[in-house]
């Protein structure tokens, strides 16, 4: 088994790498010796998280800023990395937003925001990497960080758009397994149930929350830091191989009821 999660020689593009879960899993990639790309909007912030990474693992890094909504600036960060590498092994879609309003009333603007970053968003970057890079290269991993709520629904929070997003984002990540496996790209996707963040904290350290995940959570608790990062590096690993398609939720079991 010696080797399979090894990522040395391998360049990944991690979005949303300015805080929590992205950079997490960038660390993750990145202690098995990927080299990183810290990719999202504010510039400052993935500065210091490449350098951070790079000084932790003593792994080549770079940071790009880029709008993931904006075409013209995914296919020019995609050139910047290529320019910079030569390669593009593995790309983590993790780069999302999310609103909670009642559906009744959701505005226009809100659910054109929730498909336009983390449905189409997610598609404009699978979509530069593969061409420009992984389907020449006859090599890819591509996961995409959709939700557990891209698959169920839920009571406790309103927010029918980012359902319909990142349920948009599991059949996309179908659709492109089906189209580029014949290029040796494989492309899944990962439900993370709730996990702790900055955004997150107060909620989830809550009395309501820890009394709501008794009866909602077969583990009754929330995912700690470092959880969802195996998941990462098993589907970017060489170990994953002959997975592609897949929704893969890391939910404390909340799916499965």
């Amino acid at each position: 088994m010696s080797g399979l999660f090894d990522l040395k020689g391998r360049v990944a593009i991690v979005t949303g790498c300015s805080t929590g879960l992205g950079v997490q899993m960038a660390n993750a990639l990145a202690s098995q010796g990927a080299d990183i790309v810290a990719l999202a909007r504010r510039q400052e912030l993935i500065e210091q998280v490449a350098a951070d990474i790079a000084d932790k693992h003593g792994v080549k890094t770079l940071a790009v800023r880029c709008d993931i909504t904006d075409t013209d600036m995914v296919e020019s960060a995609v050139d910047t990395v290529l320019d910079k590498f030569g390669r593009i092994d593995i790309l983590i879609n993790n780069a999302g937003t999310g609103g909670i309003t009642p559906a009744e009333d959701v505005p226009d603007e809100m659910f054109y925001n929730e498909m336009n970053i983390d449905l189409f968003g997610t598609f404009k970057m699978a979509r530069a990497v593969a061409k420009k890079a992984m389907i020449p290269a006859g090599y890819g991993r591509i996961i995409n960080i959709a939700s557990m709520y891209g698959l169920v629904g839920n009571k406790i929070a309103a927010s029918s758009p980012y359902h319909a997003a990142k349920g948009g984002v599991v059949n996309l990540t179908r659709a492109l397994a089906c189209e580029w496996g014949k290029y040796g790209i494989t492309v899944n996707s990962i439900c993370p149930g709730y996990f702790m963040t900055p955004l997150t904290e107060e909620t989830l350290n809550s009395d309501f929350f820890k009394e709501y995940s008794k009866g909602a959570i077969p583990l009754e608790r929330y995912g700690n830091e470092g959880e969802l990062d195996t998941a990462a590096v098993f589907l970017s690993s060489p170990a994953s191989s002959y997975v592609t398609g897949v929704a893969l939720p890391v939910d404390g079991g909340y799916t499965s009821m």
